[in-house]
């Protein structure tokens, strides 16, 4: 799979890649592959799920949020990098959560910390 994304993506230059700790991410070789290509490895601490769990969550949300059967308004990568990075912007500053007193991540850290 790391073949066929480094084939269709060219410049993955800076991107962070997050996994668990299996075997396949841990190999030197496997690592070395997304050194070569500029890729930073993050990897959720050993016996610490919820490293993972807070991404897998997220990814969870936005995926169901702005992906799922809106696959046709994402016509080129391009489309689909900009829907994520204002899905993200949106996320932090603007979707409310019960859990945060209904104030956005970002407002909600800006409440405590005053």
């Amino acid at each position: 799979m790391l073949n066929i994304a480094f084939t269709e993506n060219i410049n993955l230059d800076g991107l962070i890649f997050h996994s668990d700790q299996g075997w396949q991410y841990q190999h030197q070789s496997y690592q070395q592959q997304l050194k070569n290509k500029g890729i930073r490895q993050s990897m959720s601490r050993k016996g610490n799920s919820m490293d993972n769990g807070l991404m897998e969550n997220f990814f969870g949300i936005l995926k169901t949020e702005m992906f799922y059967n809106q696959e046709d308004n994402y016509k080129t990568i391009d489309d689909l990098i900009n829907a994520i990075k204002n899905y993200i912007y949106y996320y932090n500053h603007d979707r409310i959560k019960e859990k945060l007193k209904g104030l956005s991540p970002v407002n909600y850290r800006l409440q405590s910390s005053n």
